[in-house]
């Protein structure tokens, strides 16, 4: 009979015996309130924070819009101070970020509302991180990027309010970035940068245009996607203190479960609300399967199809999605991550074939009598139907790729620690470059 205690891959832990993988999981989220018209009570909760003087973060086309009045409103019905920032560059870029700071710093807040999509709660962690512990801007920026220092302390209250059924931003202590020198994504990640609150308000996203809401529905999907099948947390090696424990720490049993049911939700709802906006029942699943993500990755992690997302971002020329401003080329952050899911997940598939397996069902394939070695196959179709359904373009050529990026492309992944780390499958160059020209048209 084996006696003591084991690890789950089977070594023993005993006195004396130093362990190389990780042991301990610690679950953390802002907390939670959820609800039509919840946006009216953030007066109350920023007043119970201890809030007098807050900086409203926005970007310029939802300044005049009903979720910004609702929180300008209620701030002004608890006397609290309100100044509003509406100069958030959608996916921000380092300079937009700076210019947030700056404003943070000169105003002297002592709380911060984020209100829009991911860009918008982002937006206002940077320019609270920044105006508490003022530091050289690469001091935070993960490494091998940025110096990847840790945040010092708690920063001053905030509270995240999702405009946008996606990033799940209001629960994770992530800010994400455009590097413009390097023309690539990258970010900042602890714990200390989560908002103390996230309301999360099916009434804010009405007014998402067709492909925004396509984008970040497909944001959520393969959010959740990617916490359920990437590196189990012990199998990770295990940091050298609890103080460097990452906040992207594997999938985990308490993680799978958000993550599984934000897969349930999002599947049967996101063509529902892309094709009738007024769609209360299927709008209030969406936003609240963005938080069950958020709360799921903001624990366990990603891996390939948010690495390699980041230079698909950032390396574009002239591409400008329907119902987004003319003039200004962008690869939106989902669809950016879903162009390349299909075929990372066919890569992956062989890793965890099971979980590949079990996300498929829970997005509603038949995977009865499915041998292991299709798993990653039967996922990636899965993704592509719903891909057809909500008009998402054809892979990276039909947004401006061609064979001849892709070198550049995996260039632009490998620095991505971050999240690919926890790839439940080993890969290199090749690999990812193997990936990237299977990403070029999906059907």
């Amino acid at each position: 009979m084996r006696r003591g205690i084991f690890s789950a891959d089977g070594r023993r832990i005993g006195k004396g015996i130093r362990m190389k993988h990780e042991t301990v999981l610690t679950m953390s989220s802002a907390a939670i309130k959820y609800g039509f018209g919840a946006t009216r009570e953030v007066g109350f909760d920023l007043r119970e924070l201890g809030a007098s003087r807050v900086m409203v973060v926005t970007d310029r086309r939802l300044a005049d819009l009903p979720p910004v009045g609702a929180v300008l409103e209620s701030l002004k019905k608890e006397k609290i101070e309100a100044v509003l920032f509406a100069e958030t560059r959608i996916e921000p870029t380092d300079g937009s970020l700076k210019e947030a700071v700056r404003f943070a710093r000169e105003g002297r807040f002592d709380g911060f509302v984020g209100v829009g999509g991911g860009s918008s709660m982002d937006t206002a962690k940077a320019a609270n991180l920044y105006s508490t512990y003022p530091a050289d801007f690469l001091s935070y920026v993960n490494a091998p990027i940025g110096e990847g220092k840790a945040v010092p302390g708690p920063l001053k209250p905030m509270v995240g309010i999702p405009t946008t059924a996606g990033t799940g931003s209001e629960t994770t202590g992530v800010i994400i970035f455009d590097l413009v020198e390097m023309h690539a994504k990258t970010g900042i990640a602890h714990r200390h940068i989560r908002p103390n609150l996230g309301i999360v308000d099916p009434e804010n996203t009405r007014t998402l245009p067709r492909m925004a809401a396509a984008c970040t529905g497909f944001d959520v999907l393969v959010h959740a996607l990617e916490s359920y099948t990437n590196l189990p947390f012990d199998r990770r090696e295990a940091p050298r203190s609890p103080a460097d424990r990452p906040a992207y720490q594997g999938s985990n049993p308490i993680s799978d479960v958000w993550a599984a049911k934000a897969i349930q939700l999002v599947s049967p709802s996101i063509l529902r609300v892309v094709e009738h906006p007024d769609d209360e029942e299927a709008r209030s699943s969406m936003i609240i399967a963005a938080t069950f993500a958020g709360i799921g990755f903001g624990n366990a992690g990603l891996h390939l199809p948010h690495g390699m997302s980041y230079p698909v971002s950032g390396m574009v020329r002239d591409y400008v999605p329907e119902g987004y401003p003319p003039g200004r080329p962008i690869i939106p952050h989902g669809m950016a991550v879903v162009l390349n899911a299909p075929a990372a997940l066919r890569f992956t598939g062989p890793a965890r074939p099971q979980r590949h397996l079990e996300a498929a069902r829970l997005m509603g394939a038949a995977t009865g009598g499915a041998a292991e070695e299709q798993a990653g196959e039967i996922l990636a179709d899965a993704v592509i139907d719903l891909m057809k359904k909500t008009g998402m373009p054809n892979g990276l050529s039909a947004v401006g790729y061609s064979q001849a990026d892709v070198d550049q492309l995996v260039e632009g992944t490998l620095p991505q620690h971050r999240v690919t780390g926890l790839c439940p499958r080993p890969f290199g160059r090749e690999e990812l470059r193997r990936i990237f020209l299977d990403s070029l048209t999906l059907w």
